[in-house]
């Protein structure tokens, strides 16, 4: 039986039809939204709260925009962002979800997995770094490990970012011959990019497994990537129930007399000044 996906519906800006966002308006709606990802800042340091982020999708659907999106205006001490590197031989003999568990936010904190746990159920599952049998004891225990974070306090929110496969095709196409962007293309993601149904295939039996009562999974559709931004940021300030911190207003004081200080006649080596 299939599951039927959570589409992403926060607010009225819906993907679809819709002409593209243009850059004024997409900029005054993000600013608005960082806005309250401080004062959601602010709520957390206050109050403990432990609120942790998944974002999964298909290559360049546009994850890395929305957590740079997300991380642009907020402290990194309290946002934090986890993207793990391929695992090492000792972590490959621990349990899967092991390496990730020192990530998990505790009281105060904010993390943010690019990617994350679900490597596992996609890439590993499709590219053969796992087998078969790996890939279903981790779907089927997966549900289990996120009851017990939700149940320890965590506010877990999964988002998977869909791209159709025209648009994923003209977004790596603009990463090959831009050096502004080729770091973004791996060889995985040559080597994946033909295997779109088997890819899927693994999402779909993803879905089933993991979109549970305590950790659905929600889906926005990233064809037009501002939009999905605005989305996912208006959907993620929805899930917490934070409330508005009073911030007192800050008052410079007087600055300091100079007294005896001199500034030195040889300052350190500065760089030179092109611009």
């Amino acid at each position: 039986m299939r599951v039927d996906l959570k589409t992403l519906t926060a607010g009225t800006r819906l993907v679809g039809v819709k002409a593209k966002l243009g850059r004024k308006t997409y900029e005054d709606e993000l600013e608005k939204l960082q806005i309250e990802l401080v004062r959601l800042q602010q709520w957390v340091k206050q109050s403990g709260a432990k609120i942790c982020v998944l974002f999964e999708g298909r290559d360049a659907a546009g994850k890395g925009g929305v957590i740079k999106a997300i991380m642009e205006r907020v402290n990194p001490r309290v946002f934090r962002v986890i993207a793990l590197p391929p695992p090492t031989e000792r972590e490959k003999s621990q349990l899967y979800v092991q390496r990730y568990l020192p990530h998990l936010p505790a009281a105060g904190e904010v993390v943010v997995f690019d990617r994350s746990w679900y490597n596992r159920a996609g890439v590993e599952r499709v590219m053969g770094f796992c087998t078969e049998e790996q890939a279903t004891k981790f779907l089927a225990s997966v549900g289990g490990v996120e009851r017990a974070m939700v149940e320890s306090g965590i506010i877990l929110l999964k988002y998977w970012l869909e791209v159709s496969p025209e648009e994923q095709t003209r977004r790596i196409e603009a990463r090959i011959d831009d050096p502004k962007k080729v770091w973004k293309l791996s060889p995985m993601d040559v080597l994946s990019y033909e295997r779109w149904y088997d890819y899927s295939r693994a999402r779909d039996a993803m879905f089933e497994a993991s979109d549970t009562g305590w950790a659905p999974w929600f889906v926005a559709q990233s064809d037009d990537k501002k939009r999905a931004r605005l989305n996912i940021i208006s959907h993620l300030l929805s899930k917490v129930p934070y409330e508005r911190i009073k911030v007192d207003k800050v008052k410079l004081p007087k600055r300091q007399k100079a007294g005896d200080y001199v500034e030195p006649d040889q300052p350190l080596h500065r760089i030179p000044e092109l611009f």
